[in-house]
């Protein structure tokens, strides 16, 4: 077997910042990866909201523009 290699990564601007990213995830296995709660963020791509249903298809791609906006409560 082959051990994972830099190729094995894309990156991305997260939240403004460049980030290296396993390759092949949908939104919601970047929300995964990165230890985020669904329920518990908005996320854009690109300029455009994902809404929750959409996320598990829709893939994330080198040099994609993801926002992710974590809900806050208060009063």
């Amino acid at each position: 077997m082959s051990e994972a290699t830099a190729s094995d990564e894309i990156e991305v601007t997260l939240n403004g910042e460049a980030r290296g990213v396993p390759a092949g995830l949908s939104l919601t296995g970047l929300l995964e990866h990165l230890d985020q709660d669904p329920a518990a963020v908005v996320v854009e791509r690109n300029r455009e909201i994902v809404r929750g249903d959409d996320r598990d298809e829709t893939e994330v791609r080198a040099g994609d523009e993801i926002e992710i906006v974590h809900f806050v409560g208060g009063g």
